[in-house]
C-alpha cells in the first residue's frame, strides 16, 4: 500500500504554526497590551519583539512542514519550531515579578492550558508525520 503524501500530522503542525503566527496579534494587539497606556516604551517593544517572533516561528514551522522531501530531520526542526513559543512563554513565569496575568496564580494562567495543548497536538502531529515518512522510505 502507498504513503499518502500528505497526514494529519501535517495539518495538524500547520494549524498550530497559523496559530502561532495570528494569535499573538489577536491576544495583544488591542488596549491590555499595545495600546496600553500604562505599559513603558521598552515593554511594548519587547511585546512586538515577541509577536513578531510568533510570525517567524510560524513561518519557519510551515517551511520546515511542507518542504520536500520530507525527512525526519525536517519534521524535528518543525515540531521544534512549533513548540519554541510556547516554551518561552512558559519559561516566563519563572522570572523575577513576572505574573501570565493580573494575578499570580494558577487560576490566572490560561497560557498554561494552551501550551499543554499545543505540546500535545505538536507531538501527535509528530508522530503522525514520522510514521508517514517511515512508510514512504519502504515503498
Amino acid at each position: 500500500m502507498a504513503a499518502s503524501h500528505s497526514s494529519a500530522g501535517r495539518y495538524i503542525l500547520t494549524s498550530v504554526a497559523l496559530f502561532t503566527a495570528i494569535g499573538p496579534f489577536l491576544a495583544d494587539f488591542n488596549t491590555t497590551h499595545v495600546y496600553n497606556p500604562s505599559w513603558p516604551a521598552h515593554a511594548k517593544f519587547h511585546n512586538g519583539q515577541t509577536m513578531s517572533m510568533g510570525v517567524f516561528l510560524g513561518l519557519s514551522t510551515l517551511y520546515y512542514t511542507w518542504r520536500t522531501p520530507a525527512t525526519p530531520d525536517s519534521l524535528f526542526t518543525a515540531t521544534m519550531l512549533a513548540t519554541a513559543y510556547y516554551i518561552t512563554q512558559l519559561s516566563s513565569w519563572f522570572y523575577p515579578g513576572a505574573k501570565p496575568g493580573p494575578e499570580a496564580s494558577p487560576e490566572d494562567f490560561p497560557q498554561l492550558w494552551l501550551s499543554l495543548g499545543i505540546f500535545a497536538l505538536s507531538a501527535g502531529a509528530y508522530a503522525l508525520e514520522r510514521k508517514r515518512i517511515r512508510g514512504m522510505k519502504m515503498e
